[in-house]
């Protein structure tokens, strides 16, 4: 009778410890332990070609600046707040857009430069769905860059089609890291 005992604390101790190190528990802290890695199948539909992949991707809260290799990232190490899903018309702290890609957003960003009209599309976008967040973003490979954790797709257009068909097969989809996280609720005033 004693073992199960000990049995069962021992389990309620380790469930607890997996549920105050999940994200959203409030530790600042940032952690040294390898981050779970999960196998998912990132691979785009068959019809939404030039999506690029990328694996290995870190998960820890840390504060400060990180150094993505990626130009926006697509997931790593992030700020243990999210940036709130929406448009914003400046940019927002890059870790922080990280984070919200693990919480299963889109992250379009744009070129400073990109036309008005062009703007005007992406902030349509932002404000039609969830779990979509915009900004823009300086030194981008391509006018409009669409991104979600371990997944990026550059266009050279907001009105590409591709954007839409992206949005709709990545936004909370398969990569998705800790599904069912809020979006809305922390750091940033969308416009």
């Amino acid at each position: 009778m004693r073992r199960t005992t000990i049995a069962a604390a021992l389990a309620s101790t380790i469930v607890v410890a997996m549920l105050t190190g999940a994200c959203g528990s409030g530790s600042q802290k940032a952690s040294t332990a390898p981050a779970t890695t999960t196998t998912v199948d990132l691979r785009p539909p068959a019809d939404l070609p030039g999506v690029q992949t990328f694996s290995n991707l870190t998960q820890n809260h840390v504060r400060g600046t990180v150094n993505y290799p990626q130009t926006p990232p697509v997931g790593g190490d992030h700020a243990p707040i999210w940036q709130n899903c929406g448009f914003y018309s400046k940019p927002i702290v890059t870790e922080q857009g990280v984070h919200s890609m693990e919480h299963g957003a889109v992250w379009i960003t744009y070129a400073p430069d990109l036309p008005a009209d062009q703007v005007a599309v992406l902030r349509d976008l932002a404000h039609s769905q969830t779990y979509v967040l915009v900004s823009p973003f300086p030194g981008l490979p391509a006018p409009v860059v669409a991104s979600a954790w371990g997944v990026q797709l550059g266009l050279l257009s907001a009105t590409d089609a591709e954007l839409a068909r992206f949005v709709k097969y990545y936004r909370n989809g398969p990569q998705t890291k800790e599904p069912g996280a809020s979006c809305s609720g922390a750091s940033g005033s969308p416009e």
